[in-house]
């Protein structure tokens, strides 16, 4: 069923090449009919660096390879339309000329082509399909405002369509590829581990929510580097207080990232300077439990014997109301 109508009875073709997101991701967006499955990353296909031989091969092309790609961009963008008039054709036909439009890589006409059924054919099956097909069209010119607002419409207008959990995977995957460095603001991480949760709250059990799941711990371990930027720029300038603060959010947000070894150490750091020992050797023992041969580890330990410290833990300090008893961390 695709939202009240029999999918045996769309009898359009459909594109022969398969596809996926650049990042491997299972997108389907033809999946709104039997027979296509998985397929090309966007921009070409998968190219595994641990191959010794392409890894050599792949550095004397890949200047040639970029000129090349560019200069087809620039062609074919010239030739597309800015918009089209409106002329009168039955459903099947827009949307195979869509369709030859996306299998060509042109994706403004693909998109523009995909609206047209919308518009001349708004009652149709084909008319849901090009929604989603739409989006997916935007998504491959990075035009991503453009993408999560089709996506959005059609979650809006077809809640309970089958393929209602591309829709929302789209929305994040859309998100996903514009997060910045941890050097500029984080909104749009945000947003992309929002609506990537979203897809994994309600369709856990589905493809796209395997792939989330990674990319939310990917945007987790993004957020909580973005933290300890912040945190080791106050205490550069010996705002320890405001550092702890930043140190103890990755703690205690973020403990599954790559980032908590370096917090804690940074704690332990701005506890001697501040004077606060119990904190700094509770901290240090909470450390050497978790990453016993971490080198964030050896530095703190080094720290502490330098005062005649030894880490252990001590009840009543932060760590310990956070991760009570030590033993049980992790």
């Amino acid at each position: 069923m695709l939202g009240g109508g029999q999918e045996s009875q769309d009898t359009g073709r459909l594109p022969s090449q398969n596809h996926l997101n650049r990042f491997g991701a299972p997108f389907h967006p033809f999946s709104l009919a039997s027979g296509a499955e998985n397929a090309i990353r966007k921009g070409g296909s998968v190219f595994s660096p641990n191959d010794g031989f392409y890894v050599s091969m792949i550095r004397n092309i890949v200047r040639s390879v970029i000129f090349s790609a560019l200069a087809l961009s620039l062609v074919a963008c010239a030739n597309e339309p800015d918009e089209l008039d409106y002329v009168e054709t039955p459903v099947e036909e827009l949307y195979n000329n869509a369709v030859d439009a996306l299998e060509d890589r042109r994706w403004t006409e693909a998109s523009l082509r995909f609206d047209e059924v919308e518009r001349q054919h708004p009652y149709s099956v084909w008319a849901r399909r090009s929604m989603l097909m739409s989006s997916f069209t935007h998504y491959q010119a990075n035009e991503y405002d453009q993408s999560i607002l089709a996506a959005q419409r059609f979650i809006s207008l077809h809640p309970g369509h089958r393929d209602v959990a591309y829709a929302y995977y789209l929305v994040g995957i859309c998100y996903y590829e514009q997060i910045r460095d941890v050097g500029r603001d984080q909104q749009l991480t945000q947003q992309a581990m929002g609506a990537l949760g979203e897809v994994v709250r309600r369709f856990p059990a589905s493809e796209y929510a395997r792939d989330a799941r990674l990319k939310i711990d990917l945007t987790q371990d993004h957020l909580a580097g973005k933290e300890m930027e912040v945190g080791r720029w106050y205490q550069s300038r010996d705002e320890l207080n405001a550092a702890i603060n930043r140190f103890r959010l990755v703690i205690s947000d973020f403990q599954t990232t790559s980032h908590v070894p370096e917090a804690l150490h940074r704690l332990v750091e701005s506890y001697l300077s501040l004077g606060l020992e119990d904190e700094a050797i509770a901290t240090a023992a909470v450390l050497g439990y978790n990453y016993p041969g971490d080198r964030w580890y050896q530095d703190s330990y080094t720290l502490l014997q330098t005062r005649d410290l030894e880490p252990q833990d001590t009840e009543g300090s932060w760590i310990s109301r956070v991760w009570n008893p030590v033993s049980q961390v992790f």
